[in-house]
């Protein structure tokens, strides 16, 4: 669903379970390629949750670092972050945050 930002709330027996998904404009000089893109797979990695990124209706593990490659995001690309599991929403907003910005510090 494009442009479709939502956030939906599952109860299960093992507890509550979280799905957010978010559409992004990437903003790095550089796109989601190399040193970014390995930040980017770092940073999703902190997360439990099962996270993945689309790019024209491919979608790839947001943990995967060969898979965040094969998109071949860059500059003013929409790709979309989803995520399910006890941390999504925060998870989603961490990687949406960082491919807002124009520069990573550790790039």
């Amino acid at each position: 669903m494009p442009g479709m930002h939502y956030r939906l709330q599952i109860k299960n027996v093992g507890g509550i379970q979280s799905m957010s998904r978010r559409p992004v404009v990437v903003k790095l000089k550089t796109g989601l390629h190399a040193r970014p893109a390995a930040l980017f797979v770092q940073e999703a990695n902190k997360f439990s949750s099962e996270i993945f990124v689309e790019k024209d209706e491919k979608k790839v593990n947001a943990k995967s670092i060969m898979g965040i490659m094969s998109l071949a995001i860059s500059t003013g690309t929409e790709i979309y972050i989803s995520a399910e599991g006890s941390d999504a929403e925060q998870a989603v907003n961490a990687l949406v945050t960082l491919v807002s910005k124009e520069e990573l510090e550790n790039q």
